[in-house]
């Protein structure tokens, strides 16, 4: 459960960054709004999932999922530059997150 847990935490982590972005440095309401919930909401499980897992290892996947997520979600619809070197430092991130969860 701890996992499912981590991972709803870590899917949660992209919709605040992307809404924060939208947000246009907190000037826009509804935006705002979605963030700074998620982002709560995000912690919370995060929290929750503390209780059974090692938080070097949580905080890893955690941090992982948002950026994988955040970075795939700014180059597939937000028109960010997409370059080898960027794609490989993302395949890292996966290959470190992956490590960590099968070195528990």
């Amino acid at each position: 459960m701890a996992w499912i847990l981590l991972v709803a935490a870590g899917l949660l982590e992209i919709v605040w960054a992307l809404a924060l972005k939208q947000a246009d440095g907190l000037t826009r309401f509804w935006p705002s709004l979605l963030g700074i919930g998620t982002a709560g909401l995000s912690l919370a499980l995060l929290a929750l999932s503390l209780r059974s897992l090692p938080v070097g290892t949580a905080y890893a996947v955690w941090v992982g999922i948002g950026t994988l997520g955040v970075a795939l979600a700014g180059i597939i619809a937000l028109g960010e530059s997409v370059s080898v070197f960027r794609v490989i430092c993302l395949m890292l991130i996966v290959t470190g997150v992956a490590g960590l969860k099968f070195a528990e």
